[in-house]
C-alpha cells in the first residue's frame, strides 16, 4: 500500500520492479481502517504488515515502532497459514 496517488504508486512499482498489486491510498482510508495511520505522529501510515485470511480476518499483524521498523519477507512468509 502506498500513501500516494495512483501515478506515484505506479512509478514506485515500476522503479522497484514489484510484481504484486499495489494499492494507492492517497487519502489514507485503508491505513486508517487498519489502525496504522499517524501512530507515530508523522502524518503518514506506520510501516506495518498484515496477513488476512479468505474470510477477511487478520490472522497476523506487525506494526513498526518507528519509520524504519519493518518485518522482513522471511518473517512475514513464516506466518502464512501452514508455515508454522
Amino acid at each position: 500500500m502506498a500513501g500516494q496517488d495512483v501515478a506515484r504508486a505506479k512509478s514506485m512499482k515500476e522503479r522497484t520492479g514489484a510484481d504484486f498489486p499495489l494499492l494507492a491510498d492517497p487519502d489514507h482510508a485503508a491505513a486508517d481502517a487498519y489502525g496504522v495511520f499517524d501512530l507515530l505522529g508523522d502524518g503518514v501510515a506506520t510501516p506495518s504488515a498484515f496477513i488476512v485470511d479468505t474470510d477477511g480476518t487478520i490472522v497476523w499483524s506487525y506494526v513498526g515502532q518507528n519509520a524504519a521498523d519493518r518485518p522482513g519477507a522471511e518473517t512475514i512468509l513464516s506466518h502464512l497459514p501452514g508455515q508454522e
